[in-house]
């Protein structure tokens, strides 16, 4: 009796400690799941190799043909490069024109990722800008009208065109609620929080 007594209590005992691991486990795992990003702001913008990285991204953007005039910004790793080309240029022609300064900008280290803008009143933004940064002009007002600009090349896309895709683990965690109430007041709190998307 005592050997079947000591044997259950040596089963329960392992089969305690191997849940007590699944636990840790998944712990760790919700752990790993965490998303890294680097950090992107531009902590000093040195002017004088900006200006003549400008300049050569310039020159290489003009050496296209149809392209009249360019000008170009650069703070950090990043630039804009506008171009000039004539008015009457039809619409598919910008855009092959526009990728032909791309493919020459590409084989520039800095130039790999430069946004070409074509617009002409993008372009005279542009020119102001390298103006300014040429006078001295502070750097944070010159970011702020960058940003500006990027943001009519690259709009953000609407929260109502892209369908989020809800994680299955929240569903899995609500499940596990034992309360009505409780798992009540969650959906009522995520609906609140997700601006009443699945309604």
């Amino acid at each position: 009796m005592q050997k079947i007594l000591l044997s259950l209590a040596a089963v329960l005992l392992m089969t305690g400690c191997s849940m007590d691991n699944k636990n840790e486990v998944s712990e760790n795992n919700a752990k790993n799941n965490l998303t890294k990003v680097n950090n992107s702001t531009i902590k000093e913008a040195d002017r004088h190799t900006g200006q003549q990285t400008a300049k050569r991204l310039t020159g290489l953007a003009k050496s296209i043909p149809e392209v009249n005039d360019a000008t170009a910004v650069v703070l950090g790793k990043y630039a804009i490069v506008g171009i000039d080309i004539d008015q009457d240029i039809e619409r598919s022609q910008v855009g092959t024109i526009k990728y032909s300064v791309g493919e020459a900008l590409k084989h520039d280290p800095d130039g790999a990722n430069a946004i070409i803008v074509a617009d002409p009143d993008l372009n005279e933004r542009i020119r102001e800008v390298a103006k300014d940064i040429k006078d001295g002009k502070p750097v944070t007002g010159l970011l702020n009208e960058l940003a500006d600009i990027t943001s009519r090349v690259i709009p953000e896309v609407p929260g109502d065109i892209l369908t989020p895709t809800p994680s299955k683990n929240i569903d899995k965690e609500k499940n596990k609620l034992d309360d009505k109430t409780e798992r009540t007041e969650l959906d009522k709190e995520q609906n609140d929080q997700s601006n009443h998307f699945k309604e």
